[in-house]
């Protein structure tokens, strides 16, 4: 698969491909970046299974500078899948997601209908 940029809702997104190069750290982010360059893209749709496990460690600090990176260069942030164990096991993590949900800069959904519910919401 591919990464595919659509119009949902009314927003611009780049739908990642789970099979892509993953997001390990700020690098990895820009590197993701550059292949949007001059495309109006407002949200990055990000697979669970394309972030490392230690976005999900927020003791790591990779959360925070990879989204830190996308908010600089002008993104919002969807990560899809379910990450209900790990939030179940961290108070900070589930703390992060649940703030971070309600926001405008990153999401935390189980599915793509969650995701599209969001947007509609939103638009």
């Amino acid at each position: 698969m591919v990464d595919v940029v659509q119009t949902r809702h009314g927003a611009t997104v780049l739908m990642c491909a789970p099979d892509g190069p993953p997001i390990v750290d700020e690098q990895s982010a820009v590197d993701l970046i550059g292949t949007l360059w001059g495309q109006d893209v407002g949200w990055l749709v990000l697979p669970l299974a394309r972030l490392s496990q230690d976005f999900l460690v927020l003791r790591t600090k990779v959360a925070g500078a990879v989204v830190q990176k996308f908010q600089q260069y002008g993104y919002r942030l969807v990560v899809v899948g379910d990450i209900s164990e790990q939030v179940a096991a961290s108070t900070a993590l589930r703390d992060f997601v649940f703030e971070s949900n309600r926001g405008r800069q990153l999401w935390f959904v189980a599915d793509e209908a969650e995701l599209d519910e969001r947007l509609a919401a939103a638009a």
